[in-house]
């Protein structure tokens, strides 16, 4: 049975007393659903943060990884030095990722192959802007992102992969995806998995949205058969909020 998982993206986001505030008021909040509950905050908290949310059921996760195991590559973070910490999952290919830092599929299946050797798990994600959606080539643009990154990869493998769809025309342009679009797309995705790997494996593989979820529109998105949860970004700074999200299911 596929996982429901609410996946917080914190992003640049809470020096260490924003982080700390945060983590005790998401600690006070009552989980009523079986979702799976993970935040991603940024790297500097990241040890901190998996200390305090020790015993809660909130995993922390990255939001990034190069996939080097070491080297000169300043700044950059490797799978090995997320495990070290306790971090075993990782957000890959992030559209803001792929906008301000031009990650490329061809990167990321390098980071995707990299995470995997250390045995973490991923939250894939990929989507269309605006221009590819008006077009009408939203499903080729999908597919081609998906296949690009992760059709080398053995069946077994997608036992450690979670995908997520971001809609990128719909964050911050003033357009709306509604949830049927959501559903559609959700559909097509699983339909790309089932045509490579068979529907074994597209059943098992939890997709989540990333459109803007808030509170009042959970329910309706996380209703659709598809949709497994969501990647969730400004509410996910909000604790009341964000366990709204998680409690929708």
């Amino acid at each position: 049975m596929r996982k429901q998982i609410v996946a917080g993206n914190w992003k640049m986001n809470n020096d260490l007393a924003q982080t700390e505030t945060l983590i005790a008021n998401l600690k006070a909040q009552t989980k009523t659903t079986n979702a799976e509950v993970m935040i991603a905050p940024t790297a500097t908290n990241l040890w901190h943060a998996y200390n305090s949310t020790k015993g809660t059921g909130i995993e922390v996760i990255a939001q990034n990884m190069h996939f080097a195991e070491n080297g000169a590559y300043t700044g950059e973070v490797s799978a090995a030095m997320l495990k070290s910490i306790g971090i075993n999952t990782v957000i890959l290919g992030h559209s803001e990722r792929r906008e301000y830092f031009n990650e490329t599929d061809e990167t990321l299946a390098k980071k995707v192959d990299a995470a995997l050797a250390k045995g973490m798990r991923i939250i894939f994600c990929f989507g269309e802007e605006l221009a590819d959606r008006k077009a009408g080539n939203e499903e080729a643009v999908v597919g081609s992102q998906i296949k690009n990154a992760l059709f080398h990869l053995a069946a077994a493998d997608f036992q450690n992969i979670v995908l997520a769809y971001e809609p990128v025309w719909a964050i911050g342009t003033g357009e709306t995806a509604t949830a049927d679009q959501a559903q559609d797309m959700h559909a097509f995705i699983r339909k790309t998995l089932a045509d490579k790997y068979g529907n074994d494996v597209a059943d098992e593989v939890s997709i989540l949205y990333g459109g803007s979820v808030k509170p009042a529109n959970a329910e309706e998105i996380f209703s659709k058969p598809d949709v497994d949860g969501g990647l969730i970004g400004g509410a996910a700074l909000n604790a009341e909020d964000f366990f709204g999200i998680v409690n929708a299911f």
